[in-house]
């Protein structure tokens, strides 16, 4: 009896709590429901993807280092070996730093104006393990990965300058040079190029892994610099012909290796885009040697190892603007053409002008790039197995519209060079000294010489 009137007065009580905690649980589970549904909706990284662009990020890091210091540094004259090797891997170094700091930011900062990305990610405020960064597609990869593979460009572009003064510039006025350039040149045209709010993205200009943004932009800044910095002493009388071809084709090889993650991780996902840019890489390059070897033999007798290497990055710059957007077809017939452009002009146009270019950055890089921007525009129709246009654009409204890209990264990049390689000059001056000239820049600069007797 006892028994029955406790169990029948916990009953009681037990329904009484019910009662009175059916209000909290219903507030509860409507609380918990808008963050079970956000947690739903929050996007998740595709490890397949992030480990794919891990990979392209490593590939572009191999461009720079070893890659362009090989490439560069057996072009240069013996005693100019490691300074071209300081220099490449300094700037990157730099490059490396001054990203993570602002760079990104300035890029990729999310403001909604066309020529600046802005201050809210700088010391990569926001990016961290959980942010990500939606692709243009469906992916998403962590926004560490995106800022790094960004970044590896942002330390690649200016060491490409470095060839075209190469063998006469001050160390320091290299450095300060390229971290001043990156900052009021590259960020802003990368901004302009690839970020949603930029002026050219919204123009509707086509530039899959950097045309514009990379090569144009680091051959106009080459030539503006090889014209202020100066021609080397006794150039045109003296012998300075590469020191070893052989270096020069490691790292021109090295280049075409890493070209992949360049153009391969500009599709930001391993799908059949990057399979696409993977294939241009290919035949473009192949098609691009074989047309300079053809070229060299009409015009010289003889296909040279220097022009086999040469053609092949004129290859690689002219379809990276393309990479994703012309089919194989059209890839073939860019890297034909692009050889025979980039051989005039270094071997008529240069020499008709007398600049010293010592790598012929711009005779590539900056030639190429142009050849390549304007080429994308045409090659990018579907009747010539391109991925085709944007509704209602026309193929002769596009290559307009590159045209329009290329011309403001002309005169971006060309003003702002100017500009900086002046404040440069002014402050720390450009050019090292007739004696350390002579000597050469590995024991003037750095009291070290890259081979011994």
């Amino acid at each position: 009896m006892q028994f029955s009137r406790f169990t029948t007065s916990l009953g009681r009580l037990g329904a009484a709590s019910a009662a009175l905690m059916a209000p909290v649980v219903a507030f509860a589970q409507e609380a918990a429901a808008p963050a079970a549904e956000a947690a739903a909706a929050a996007p998740v990284p595709d490890k397949g993807d992030t480990a794919f662009m891990f990979i392209c990020t490593l590939l572009v890091l191999f461009m720079l280092m070893p890659g362009i210091g090989l490439f560069y540094g057996g072009l240069v004259r013996a005693k100019n070996m490691l300074s071209v090797l300081m220099q490449c891997t300094v700037v990157g170094a730099c490059m490396m730093i001054v990203w993570v700091l602002y760079g990104y930011s300035f890029a990729f900062g999310g403001s909604e104006n066309a020529f600046f990305g802005g201050t809210a990610k700088m010391f990569l405020s926001g990016v961290t393990m959980d942010s990500t960064a939606a692709t243009f597609s469906d992916a998403v990869i962590p926004e560490f990965i995106f800022m790094l593979f960004q970044m590896t460009f942002a330390a690649l572009t200016p060491a490409l300058i470095v060839g075209a003064f190469a063998e006469r510039i001050k160390f320091s006025a290299a450095i300060l040079f390229c971290v001043l350039w990156v900052t009021f040149v590259y960020f802003p045209v990368a901004h302009m190029v690839w970020d949603a709010n930029g002026l050219l993205f919204g123009m509707g200009a086509l530039d899959f892994a950097g045309g514009t943004v990379v090569h144009i932009n680091a051959g106009v800044a080459g030539l503006i610099g090889a014209i202020m910095v100066g021609k080397r002493i006794g150039f045109g009388k003296d012998m300075m012909a590469p020191h070893s071809m052989t270096l020069t084709l490691v790292g021109a090889a090295m280049l075409w290796i890493g070209w992949f993650g360049f153009n391969a991780g500009s599709n930001l996902e391993a799908s059949g885009g990057a399979m696409l840019a993977t294939v241009n890489t290919f035949v473009a390059t192949a098609a691009a040697i074989l047309s300079w070897c053809v070229v060299e033999t009409f015009a010289r007798g003889k296909a040279s190892m220097l022009g086999a290497a040469s053609g092949m990055i004129a290859g690689l710059v002219a379809i990276t603007p393309a990479a994703g957007i012309a089919g194989p077809m059209g890839a073939i017939v860019m890297g034909i053409l692009v050889s025979p452009i980039c051989y005039f002009f270094i071997a008529v146009i240069k020499n008709k002008f007398g600049y010293d270019d010592t790598a012929d950055v711009f005779g590539v890089h900056g030639v190429g790039g142009f050849f390549g921007a304007l080429a994308t525009g045409i090659f990018a129709s579907s009747s010539l197995g391109g991925i085709g246009y944007a509704e209602g654009v026309t193929m002769g409204g596009q290559f307009m519209t590159q045209l329009t890209a290329v011309v403001i990264t002309i005169v971006w990049c060309g003003i702002g060079s100017v500009i900086l390689y002046k404040i440069v000059d002014l402050i720390i001056g450009l050019r090292v000294t007739v004696e350390a000239e002579r000597e050469g820049l590995d024991l003037a600069s750095h009291g070290e010489a890259a081979y011994h007797s």
